[in-house]
């Protein structure tokens, strides 16, 4: 039966398949869409993000270490190395492991931040249930406080509010980005 202007009703499980797709298939179909239910939920939870943010960060911090020592303006096999005596290949390698460490050290900097701000942020729309721009403003005051807390509670409150214009920055940049899409 059938009544004008009200969209059909099926049952769970026998909703109309895409057109080409056979009774065969549904139970494909219903395995693809349990995956992707599955991911779904998996890629909105906040410990996915504060990861992806973390191991983000950290990818992003060495590469801009190993751009940084790429660009110095001394040419490391001349300059005068605190052993003498070494060869070049010695000296290659006492370059390379400088720059792993400099590399592992920035890199585990900025996935700290990244997973720190990620995970704030994430608990902050969580708990009051919107997408918005107070979200990342109050989860950069938080992270911002929590990393400078270390030097005093001046610095905590300089650092929070430092933090959150900066998020706000960034934030609304992206959204004005988002805006100009659409």
């Amino acid at each position: 039966m059938s009544f004008p202007l009200v969209a059909p009703m099926f049952p769970a499980g026998r909703e109309p398949l895409p057109p080409g797709m056979t009774e065969e298939d549904r139970a494909q179909l219903t395995e693809a869409r349990t995956y992707q239910r599955r991911m779904t939920i998996a890629m909105e939870s906040c410990i996915a993000k504060t990861v992806i943010a973390g191991v983000g960060g950290l990818g992003i911090g060495a590469f801009f270490s190993l751009m940084s020592s790429s660009f110095a303006y001394e040419d490391p096999l001349l300059r005068q190395s605190t052993q003498t005596g070494m060869n070049n290949t010695q000296k290659a390698r006492e370059i390379f492991k400088e720059m792993g460490r400099g590399m592992w050290k920035s890199g585990k900097g900025f996935g700290k931040v990244g997973a720190l701000f990620a995970g704030i942020e994430c608990v902050i729309e969580g708990y009051r249930a919107k997408n918005d721009i107070v979200n990342p403003i109050a989860a950069g005051f938080v992270a911002g406080g929590v990393l400078a807390r270390n030097s005093g509670p001046k610095a905590a409150l300089g650092g929070g509010l430092a933090f959150a214009a900066f998020s706000a920055a960034i934030d609304m940049f992206l959204r004005r980005e988002q805006s100009d899409d659409d």
